[in-house]
């Protein structure tokens, strides 16, 4: 009876997490030193499958409850059409995705390439292994897919930007607007290893996929969307680049992040062919 009512107990305490299909965590990162909230979106889990893995990054000032009721409202039942767990991680409202040189207690960076990779591996029913790995974003969140993508190539096999923020030499008083200074410091100052386009010589040896897209009316971001796109080509880096109507609202990225999922789909499975 002790033996059937522990197994009873154990089920009972695994039931709410893989029952559910928006789960709340707090994750705690020892680089920073405290707990990070992260809503994980699950299928239906089938007891001895793996599923694959994206890993979405909300932009400047939003957050990861935003992310799945707003931004991309649908994204339950895409994780079940696309037999995918979501990874939505609140990288605070102007972390930028960085290892911060200047505050200690931002570096999102490292939390979401190796210490929340590691998490979710050891936690969830995910493929073990980048082919199944993916990492998208949209403005500042398509900068830190990029970053984040590129840096952890090893974690990371496709790497999605939507109306990206890829070019801080282009911000001018927006790099103080969009707190890109309480991260990064002075743009004066600015280690240039932060630059989108210092990523493109690991990109052309990373084995990695990138799909990217920015609105035409989007003033923001179309131009370096544009630049860095044509960056891409020069260096002869395989990535998908596209554009259509939108601005830089959600009405846009809601959009183009429910085209980049589907195309991240084929692409995971095509890997498996």
């Amino acid at each position: 009876m002790k033996k059937i009512a522990m197994m009873c107990f154990i089920f009972t305490l695994i039931l709410p997490v893989f029952g559910q299909h928006i789960v709340h965590e707090h994750v705690y990162s020892a680089k920073m030193n405290k707990k990070i909230p992260v809503v994980i979106i699950t299928p239906d889990i089938l007891a001895g499958k793996s599923y694959k893995s994206v890993y979405i990054l909300h932009g400047y000032s939003g957050n990861s409850e935003r992310t799945h009721q707003q931004d991309i409202p649908d994204l339950v039942a895409k994780s079940e059409l696309y037999q995918t767990i979501f990874i939505l991680p609140d990288a605070n409202f102007n972390s930028w995705y960085v290892d911060s040189p200047i505050d200690i207690g931002s570096q999102y960076q490292t939390f979401i390439g190796d210490e929340l990779v590691n998490y979710v591996d050891a936690h969830y029913p995910v493929f073990a292994h980048r082919e199944s790995r993916g990492i998208l974003g949209w403005s500042m969140g398509g900068y830190g897919a990029m970053n984040i993508g590129v840096t952890y190539s090893k974690s990371f096999s496709l790497v999605g930007s939507s109306c990206g923020a890829l070019d801080f030499t282009r911000f001018g008083e927006a790099y103080h607007g969009y707190q890109v200074d309480q991260v990064l410091g002075q743009y004066e100052q600015l280690d240039r290893a932060f630059l989108t386009s210092s990523k493109i010589a690991k990109m052309q040896t990373a084995d990695q996929f990138y799909i990217l897209d920015c609105g035409i009316q989007d003033e923001q971001m179309i131009g370096m969307n544009r630049d860095f796109h044509d960056q891409l080509i020069k260096a002869n880096v395989d990535h998908i680049y596209q554009e259509s109507n939108g601005r830089h609202d959600t009405a846009y990225w809601s959009r183009s992040l429910s085209n980049q999922l589907a195309l991240f789909n084929n692409y995971f499975y095509y890997e498996k062919l």
